[in-house]
Order: structure tokens, then sequence, then C-alpha cells
């Protein structure tokens, strides 16, 4: 049975839409953005076409609400457009293709190649900064003691929209991935974005992105998130308080904030050589900076390290946008009066 859409075009939109799609470079293009951001260079690759034809395309799908074009630093990565006519749209195109077509196979195959370099290349760049990584892990609770606590502190219920501020490796996207229907993460570094990107292609995560740009003034609408995780990034910022209410920002009326970072420590080198701007964040301090964003404390988790002095604690915290659903619960209520 037909599932209604949650998107709709007016019908010039659509036509239009159906106009750009129904050419053979351009549905590739779709089939292979349906996998997974990728930039000018990857399609040129993939396809064998010039940059100017590629980029001709790229333009035409753009114009007609198919695709988006995200500068990053010196490169621009092309995705599937965000809004949910144009991907279910595209969903039914893609999905209506023989995946045994000649060209789609082909282009599959050099898809492949192109995210093993991909990989490759981010594989290097993590083994050069592997030491500073395994220095901070050695300190405190481990890795997979922090994650199952994350996942406890959000529970199991499925939600629309997912976003990860400062994704650094694309972990949480990862941890959270059977929880969302859309992922998106945030982060600065072009170098960690690349490793993210590779990260989510090797767990054939399709359903996230990651997007470049700078977390104390997201590049995201108001209200467009049901889940906003801040993994071990806040104690980078000069100003956390301004991380929180940019959280707050783009959270949905009764969305959630998970927080994940040091107690309060005296562990100086982590200043001095991993660029730690803050040494952990007391209780009372973060519940302050919550409540200002306009959000309510829930939930505050404290993971101890363990081997003694100098281990570090790792906190976490809970909160909730505490906006009344008023259409929502009254859509609910006549549904089951």
């Amino acid at each position: 049975m037909f599932a209604p859409p949650t998107g709709i075009f007016s019908s010039d939109a659509l036509l239009a839409a159906l106009r750009a799609a129904g050419e053979q470079t351009r549905l590739r293009m779709l089939a292979l953005l349906a996998d997974g951001e990728l930039t000018v260079k990857d399609l040129t690759t993939i396809l064998g076409q010039s940059q100017p034809r590629i980029s001709r395309h790229l333009k035409l799908l753009a114009e007609a609400g198919l695709v988006e074009r995200h500068p990053e630093g010196a490169w621009v990565y092309w995705r599937l457009s965000d809004t949910a006519a144009a991907r279910e749209l595209v969903g039914v195109l893609v999905a209506i293709v023989d995946p045994h077509d000649a060209a789609i196979a082909r282009d599959r195959e050099w898809l492949l190649a192109v995210r093993r370099d991909h990989a490759d290349a981010a594989a290097r760049y993590f083994a050069d900064h592997a030491a500073e990584w395994d220095t901070i892990r050695s300190l405190h609770v481990a890795e997979s003691d922090v994650e199952a606590a994350m996942r406890d502190a959000l529970g199991r219920r499925s939600v629309d929209a997912f976003l990860d501020i400062g994704t650094g490796t694309g972990r949480v996207l990862e941890l959270f991935a059977d929880l969302y229907g859309r992922g998106v993460g945030i982060d600065a570094s072009t170098a960690m974005l690349a490793v993210a990107r590779s990260n989510l292609a090797e767990a054939g995560i399709g359903h996230a992105q990651v997007r470049h740009g700078d977390i104390l003034a997201l590049p995201l609408p108001r209200d467009g998130f049901d889940i906003v995780a801040i993994h071990q990034v806040l104690h980078y910022l000069d100003d956390p308080a301004r991380a929180l209410r940019e959280a707050a920002r783009v959270l949905r009326p009764g969305g959630r904030l998970l927080v994940v970072d040091f107690a309060p420590h005296t562990l100086e080198f982590l200043r001095d050589r991993h660029a730690h701007r803050r040494l952990g964040f007391a209780h009372e301090t973060m519940a302050g900076w919550i409540e200002a964003a306009g959000l309510s404390l829930e939930r505050t988790i404290d993971l101890a390290g363990k081997g003694g002095e100098g281990r570090l604690t790792v906190t976490l915290w809970l909160a909730r946008d505490p906006r009344l659903l008023v259409a929502d619960t009254a859509t609910r209520t006549r549904e089951t009066a």
C-alpha cells in the first residue's frame, strides 16, 4: 500500500524536478548522492566527465531543488536536498532504477574505489594524531562504558532528526544510527570531517551527513532536531555557554540535549599540549548554563575513571526543551477521542 508522503511539491516544482532528473547523467548523479555526499572531483572521477560538464548538471539539479551545495574550506560538497519532498522523490526514482544497469553498476564500483581512497587518507590522518587521542583516553573510564551510558540516557525511542555538534570522527552518529531517521554532524575541522565521512561510509550509514560549520553559530534553522549531542567538545571552547545556547536554539519543543564532558580536574598538561581551554565542568556550572539556555536539566551522571589520582571523571548531562508540544498534543487527543 502506498505510504502518504511527508513532503509535497507544487505541480510546477514537481515538473521542474522531473525534467532535471530526466537525463541519464543527472539520474546517475542522484543515485550516487543517495549514498552520500560527494565533491565535483569525486563525481568527475566516477562518471568520467569533465568538471564543467559535471558542474552544469549539478547546477540544474540544484535549481530544481533536488541537491544542495555546501562549501567546506576550499572544497564544495554536494548532497541531496534536506527537504522531505526532494528526498522522497529521489528515493522513488533511485529505487525503480535497475541496480544491474551497466552504467549504474559501473558507477557503484567507482564510488567504492573513491571511498577506499578517502578511507586511506583518513587512516593516515588518524595515525598521525593517534598518540594524542590514546593519551587522553587512557586517563578516563573506558569509551565503551561512556557510550553505554549515553545509550541508556537517551533510551530506545526513535526520532526524526539527530544533531552531533563537534562530530569529530563521526562516532556519535554511528553510535545512534539506529535511533534517527536523519543525522547531521557539524565540525570546524575539514580533516576530521574527512575521517567522519570515511567512517560513516565504511559503516554503511547513508542517512547521516557531516558539514563544515561553526559550532558557536550553527548553519542550521531553529527547532530542527529532536536530539542534540555535544560529546567531549565544550572543554575546547572559550565560551561553552554560547555553544549550549546554539544547541538549544536548534532543538524542537520537547527535544533533548545530551552533553558529555569532563568533571573538574587539575591536569594542566591537557591545556598545554592538547588545546583544552577548560579543565572540566562542575555540576552547578553546567546546570546554570543549561537553565540559562532555556532548557530543563533532567539527569546528571558521573562515570569515575579507575586507577586512582589523576584519573578523569566523565559526566553526562541530559536536558530537555520544556516548551509544550501543543499541536502534537491536540492531534493525539483528536486521534484518541
